[in-house]
């Protein structure tokens, strides 16, 4: 996957990321390292809650290894030589 492409998937789940963090009060990051911790775990018990931790818990893995991927493809590369300069409309 190119540097752009990477951009243009980390940015499309950040918003569906946002849409979490806006209903439950707090980012992903925190959410996450609670999850994993087993701070969450009282929440088991609620269908709804239990899918959306599910389903954040996987946004958030996939944003983490986009992320991942472009810091590593970025590091290779000279920023100078990544963009992707397009003219204004």
């Amino acid at each position: 996957m190119e540097i752009y492409e990477l951009v243009i998937e980390m940015k499309l789940l950040e918003r569906r990321l946002t849409l979490y963090e806006e209903k439950y009060g707090v980012l992903s990051e925190d959410f996450y390292a609670a999850l994993m911790a087993g701070d969450l775990a009282n929440y088991d018990e609620y269908d709804e809650t239990r899918a959306d931790f599910s389903r954040w818990k996987g946004i958030y893995e996939t944003w983490q290894r986009r992320k991942q991927a472009y810091n590593k493809q970025l590091a290779q590369q000279e920023l100078s030589d990544t963009l992707r300069v397009q003219p204004a409309y």
